[in-house]
Formats: structure tokens, C-alpha cells, sequence
């Protein structure tokens, strides 16, 4: 299993048959190459203000219908504060494109969490050489920009006014820049193939990704795809699976947008081949503002609730919390 080709990739996701056989594996191979620990990341929604027309997220700029926000960098910092305190060795700052958080407001952010002693993520869209470079000496370990789909015309389709090269050009910088790389797709996109979601995993390896999100597309009532139907949960299950089976060791979250479609869709991805959960520590005001997509869950619950409540079900399926930082191995190394 370790060469997969495309043909085998998408036998096993047009195969339901072979399902639980995939499962086991996925589950086994996370086993085996990152153990049975689970780490967890404190996220912190600063920002719904986006200036990009994506079709099938909320905080798209043409949605009048939302209420936008943006945090402090104060607040933003002391809510890194309050993550790290709750026992988070890992900080996520993630916001649609804002561009109210210039590159010098956005390494003071940088600096003063670092003081925290914690890993850092950033996933704040795109940026050039430059704003990358300038947030990586400033301290930010780990940078996350989805992919969402490798096939150029739906991508383009998806994507008013983005450019698929410049997108790829983004994931080059950050990994020529010493960031732990992450990406992901959407899987159930409207005239998405079975075929293009083989070609996204098969990018994943090929980018030598050290973290990957998938999650199923969620239609939001305030966008154009707003009549289309969801994604599978299975499929998209079936997708991270292979994506674990592929890409051994690397960091594979188990998305909230998993649990929106199945009450226990995070317990179900640990189980089969996710390693990372990443709790919403956003304060309960702004929580339910952040609408990618509709009914996420948690959003009404404290950042202390979700604490507790994640980490029971963590030890529900005999699975331990890690006191690590979660570094993907091969930046260890």
C-alpha cells in the first residue's frame, strides 16, 4: 500500500465494500507511525472580514447577511493566554483575508504569543514571499492553506478572481520558508470527480505535506452553491483515510465539519486515521459569527467546556491527550 496509484485510489473510494478494510489500515498506520496520542490546538477566529468571492464560504465578501467582526490584537493575544493556561501547546490563528492585519500587526500578534511558549499556526490565507518570510522570523512555526481542489477549472470555477497557480505558488513559499506545511481539499463540490479528489491526495504527497484538513462541503444559505446538496460523509472520510495510508506520519485533524454531518464524526476520524483535534477557544461573542458553513457545532459551548468535553471523548476510545507540542516527525528529526 505504500505506491498507490491513481487507478487504486479511486477503486477504493468508488468501492464501499472495502470500507472497514480501509479504515482498519488508516488506523493502524497512525498507530504505528505517530502512537496513540492526540494533540490538541487552540483556535482563535480573529477575523470574519474576507475580501475573496469564494462560492461556497460564508464570510465571502458578498454576503450582506453577516454580521462581521475583528478582534483585538490585544484580545487575540490574551485569548492565546487563556488557550495555553487551559493546557494548548499548540495556538491556531485563523481569519478570512482582512487586510486590517498588515504584516507588522501581524508579527506584534506573532511575538507577544510566542512569549507563551507554544507551536504557532497561522492560516490567514494568501500572502506574498515576503509577508511569509516576515511572519516566520517572527516566530510563527506552522502555516495552513487549504488547496480545497487540484482540478484547475473547478478550482477556477470555486474561486472568482484567484489565480490556481498563485495558490500553489503559496504552499512553495511556506515550504521553502521551514513552515510545517498544511493543506486539504473540500470533498463534494459541485461537479467534483472521483478522479480529481485522487489527484488531491495524490498532491499531498507529492507537496510533502506535514498536515492535511478534509473535510465534506457544508452549503451555506448565503452563497451561490446554497442549493446544492453536501457532501458525503463517508467519501470524505474515505479521502483522509488514504490520505493517511499515503502520507504516514504527518498531522491529519479530524474537522468539526465531519461531526456537523455525523453527531460522532471526530470520534469516527480518530478512528480511522486522524491524529489532531483542533477546539474552537474563540470567545462565545464572535463564535457563532465565523460561519464557513451553517450549523457548526460547539459554538454556543465555552472554550473550557470544549475542553473538557474533547478530551473525555479522547479517552471514550482509549486515545491519550499529548503534553507535546505535535511537531510533525520529520521536522523533528
Amino acid at each position: 500500500m505504500d505506491n498507490l496509484t491513481k487507478q487504486d485510489i479511486t477503486d477504493f473510494l468508488n468501492d464501499d465494500g472495502k470500507n472497514d478494510y480501509l479504515f482498519k489500515l488508516a488506523d493502524n498506520i497512525r498507530h504505528d507511525n505517530v502512537g496513540d496520542e492526540v494533540h490538541l490546538r487552540g483556535l482563535i477566529e480573529f477575523s470574519n472580514i474576507c475580501k475573496r468571492r469564494c462560492k461556497y464560504c460564508g464570510l465571502r465578501c458578498e454576503n450582506k447577511n453577516l454580521e462581521r467582526y475583528r478582534i483585538t490584537p490585544q484580545d487575540i493575544v490574551q485569548t492565546a493566554k487563556n488557550a495555553v493556561l487551559s493546557g494548548y501547546k499548540t495556538i491556531v490563528l485563523q481569519s478570512g483575508e482582512d487586510d486590517y492585519f498588515s504584516t507588522d500587526v501581524m508579527c506584534d500578534i506573532i511575538k507577544q504569543i510566542k512569549k507563551l511558549d507554544t507551536a504557532l499556526t497561522l492560516s490567514i490565507g494568501e500572502k506574498t514571499f515576503e509577508e511569509y518570510k516576515a511572519f516566520k522570523k517572527a516566530g510563527a512555526d506552522r502555516y495552513l492553506i487549504r488547496i480545497e481542489t487540484t482540478d484547475k477549472e473547478l478550482y477556477k470555477t470555486m474561486h472568482p478572481n484567484m489565480d490556481f497557480d498563485n495558490r500553489l505558488r503559496c504552499l512553495e513559499d511556506i515550504k521553502k520558508l521551514g513552515y510545517e506545511t498544511g493543506t486539504g481539499c473540500l470533498v463534494g463540490l459541485p461537479n467534483q470527480t472521483i478522479e480529481s479528489l485522487a489527484d488531491d491526495i495524490l498532491f499531498f504527497k507529492e507537496l510533502g505535506a506535514d498536515m492535511v484538513g478534509i473535510g465534506p462541503f457544508i452549503p451555506h444559505p448565503d452563497t451561490p452553491l446554497k442549493d446544492c446538496p453536501h457532501g458525503n460523509f463517508t467519501l470524505a472520510l474515505k479521502v483522509m483515510a488514504l490520505t493517511r495510508i499515503l502520507l504516514k506520519d504527518i498531522n491529519i485533524p479530524a474537522t468539526t465539519a465531519m461531526e456537523t454531518l455525523n453527531p460522532n464524526g471526530r470520534i469516527i476520524a480518530l478512528q480511522s486515521g486522524a491524529n489532531v483535534v483542533m477546539p474552537n477557544v474563540t470567545s462565545l461573542e464572535y463564535r457563532a459569527k465565523y460561519e464557513i458553513y451553517p450549523n457548526k457545532i460547539c459554538i454556543n459551548e465555552s472554550p473550557d467546556k470544549c475542553n473538557k468535553c474533547i478530551r473525555a471523548k479522547i479517552a471514550s476510545i482509549g486515545r491519550t491527550v499529548s503534553e507535546g507540542r505535535g511537531s510533525h516527525k520529520k521536522i523533528i528529526k
